[in-house]
């Protein structure tokens, strides 16, 4: 039995909403009823403003898709395009006291769906389903959607990866690939740099030090939203701290680890990287 907040059982119940508006500007849909979800979102907005005038859904799932469905309107109503892009599938599921870790792709979906809806109104292109390779047949879900769910919510394992998207939870035979991209999305970004010098001042070495993660690492992090600042190095020691998506990271070992086995190869052998907490 699921852990409902009292928010999620009310908007199952009594969901606000529901049905379609016959001249929608825009209508979004994604899932699939093959998947056991599917969610179809309709909008109607001011042409001069670019606010949404109303909100309506039709779903196909579980009683978190229904509420996740509702909640989804009710944030968007009275908000321009705009405004409404910024709300993301955590925001979904805050609105509704939170959501069961097994049933956050519900609030995944409603994301999707605002963002088919607001791109088809503009005439832009659809997000590209087949951007990247399918890797779970069983529930049709690509690489690039597993590496933008993972970096939008901060996600490292591959249970929270079934959790948000349901890949990895049919047959199982995509969890070795999943991890491999959760490895590929957490780590540092490969660096071509020349060989460690043989010999080195202690200015030089500090210089190179500095050079390196301003270059070769932070750009690194930081294209996955995370960062490392350089606090200090004393002797073969050098102190970092953790920045951005990077600070609480379930992964953090792993960065700091990678950042140490860089800095042994272009720098010194005996480089010691601790992370301040």
């Amino acid at each position: 039995m699921w852990d409902y907040s009292d928010k999620v059982k009310d908007a199952f119940l009594h969901p606000k909403n529901v049905g379609e508006i016959a001249d929608a500007d825009a209508v979004g849909e994604v899932g699939s009823i093959i998947c056991g979800d599917a969610l179809k979102l309709y909008l109607k907005i001011d042409k001069d403003s670019g606010r949404i005038l109303d909100a309506r859904f039709q779903t196909f799932g579980c009683a978190s898709a229904i509420a996740s469905s509702s909640a989804l309107t009710e944030l968007v109503k009275g908000r321009t395009l705009d405004e409404a892009l910024t709300i993301g599938n955590q925001d979904i599921a805050s609105y509704l006291g939170g959501l069961p870790d097994q049933k956050m792709h519900c609030s995944v979906m409603g994301r999707e769906a605002l963002e088919a809806a607001i791109a088809k109104y503009r005439g832009e292109p659809m997000l590209k389903k087949e951007e990247g390779k399918v890797v779970c047949k069983c529930f049709d879900v690509t690489e690039e959607k597993i590496r933008r769910v993972a970096m939008e919510n901060h996600l490292t394992t591959v249970e929270e990866i079934t959790n948000f998207t349901k890949a990895g939870g049919g047959c199982g035979e995509c969890v070795s690939n999943i991890e491999a991209i959760l490895q590929d999305v957490w780590s540092l970004k490969p660096v071509n740099k020349p060989s460690k010098p043989k010999k080195l001042t202690n200015l030089h070495k500090i210089a190179l030090i500095q050079e390196i993660i301003e270059t070769e690492i932070r750009p690194g992090l930081q294209a996955d939203s995370g960062d490392v600042e350089l606090i200090d190095i004393e002797g073969n020691k050098v102190i970092i701290a953790l920045r951005g998506m990077c600070t609480g990271c379930l992964m953090a070992d792993v960065t700091v680890n990678g950042i140490q086995a860089k800095l042994r190869e272009l720098v010194n052998d005996d480089i010691v990287v601790e992370a301040l907490q």
